[in-house]
């Protein structure tokens, strides 16, 4: 058994544990996967300045997050088909962010539907939303969060057409014989395949269930992301939206300042700066790179969140540096998901708050709101150094 010193231990763990084609769905990227490695490369050359005899005794990680006091300045971000990474992975997921008061984001294409994830706990729980053709069925998912309880709404706005992933169709994930591919490797892992092969099913996407039937499965995942998200999708589309959803709102997968902007004018009550993990457009900025100048642009007038590239406690750090005022964890929390389920979660979440703590102790700083561009070095890069200040 891998022994789990660090998040970074749980991806190991996980594919030991995963049949190829989920390994390599959660773990690659979009083209050659340049943007995927410069999302975490980047964060890592960041360096940060280490002071000294500051009086570090007491440490507070606790933020506001869209009007809530949370515990960490971290939630966990959608990610389709978590269900398959663990016996209903999505109701895992959520029950370890609650045990720790962090949000859960569901993602529209999980295989847990929302009232079975809200049945599961009394979390504080997200929505994640794409761009879809049918219009009235976006508004029924809508109603169904707003049912559910869910206390804020991401609209993701940087996938009107899926991304180029070679990796999925070398895996088993798409192309020739995907069905008996995925077969033959789930009995290489007998125990995937009786956690979830056997015992997580129904493998339906839980939320699509009235647009694909309560049978739905892998196939009419990849088939339904091809033929529903929407191209024609723009900013006047936010109004109505915002007609249908009261709550606080997220457009996730700004890269741009402009782009930023368009959200502040468009309503939003926050944005999450992303390129989707890498997943999308390969070539993309990283998360880090394009997070300064788009938090300077925004200047207080919204929230804003960061993703893609943050593996630990001290990228968490490195992010709110670079000016998040939170961040959204993706493939380290499906990693712990997959290798020890529910307490996997927890423990990367333990883990995460540690080294938080150290990184910040260790830069002289008490507290998430004294984490600003001054604890960093000057970036080699002139991009992703903001001015101090």
């Amino acid at each position: 058994m891998t022994i789990i010193s660090s998040p970074m231990d749980f991806r190991r763990a996980a594919q030991a544990r995963l049949p190829r084609f989920l390994f390599d769905y959660a773990d690659g990227g979009a083209g050659t996967e340049s943007t995927l490695r410069a999302n975490v490369e980047d964060l890592a050359r960041l360096r940060v300045r280490q002071r000294v005899l500051r009086d570090v005794a007491d440490i507070d990680l606790s933020t506001d997050l869209l009007g809530d006091r949370r515990p960490l300045p971290v939630a966990l971000g959608p990610i389709g088909i978590g269900g398959m990474f663990r016996r209903r992975g999505e109701v895992q997921a959520a029950r370890a962010a609650t045990r720790v008061g962090i949000p859960f984001t569901l993602s529209t294409v999980s295989l847990c539907s929302l009232p079975e994830v809200r049945a599961a706990t009394d979390g504080p729980l997200w929505f994640q939303l794409y761009v879809i053709r049918d219009r009235a069925f976006m508004r029924d998912l809508i109603a169904t969060a707003k049912v559910a309880g869910a206390e804020a709404l991401v609209f993701t706005v940087d996938m009107p057409v899926p991304g180029t992933r070679y990796r999925d169709a070398h895996s088993g994930m798409a192309g020739p014989h995907a069905a008996l591919r995925r077969v033959w490797q789930a009995m290489g892992r007998p125990g995937w395949a009786w956690d979830v092969g056997v015992r997580g099913r129904p493998h339906a996407l839980g939320n699509l269930a009235p647009v694909l039937g309560a049978a739905s499965g892998m196939d009419d995942y990849m088939g339904w992301l091809s033929d529903n998200f929407d191209p024609s999708v723009a900013w006047k589309d936010i109004a109505w939206i915002r007609d249908a959803w009261d709550g606080p709102l997220l457009i996730k997968g700004i890269l741009d300042p402009d782009d930023a902007r368009a959200a502040v004018d468009a309503g939003a009550d926050g944005i999450v700066v992303s390129n989707h993990g890498g997943r999308q457009l390969d070539g993309a900025s990283s998360s880090a790179q394009a997070l300064p100048a788009i938090a300077a642009a925004v200047a207080g007038r919204l929230t804003v969140l960061a993703d893609s590239g943050i593996r630990c406690g001290l990228d968490v750090v490195r992010m709110l540096a670079l000016g998040a005022d939170g961040v959204l964890l993706g493939r380290a929390w499906l990693y712990a998901l997959a290798a020890r389920g529910e307490e996997g979660v927890v423990t990367l979440l333990r883990l995460i708050e540690q080294e938080m703590r150290v990184a910040m102790a260790l830069s002289g700083v008490r507290s998430v709101a004294e984490i600003d561009p001054a604890i960093l070095e000057r970036a080699r890069d002139p991009d992703m150094s903001p001015p101090r200040g």
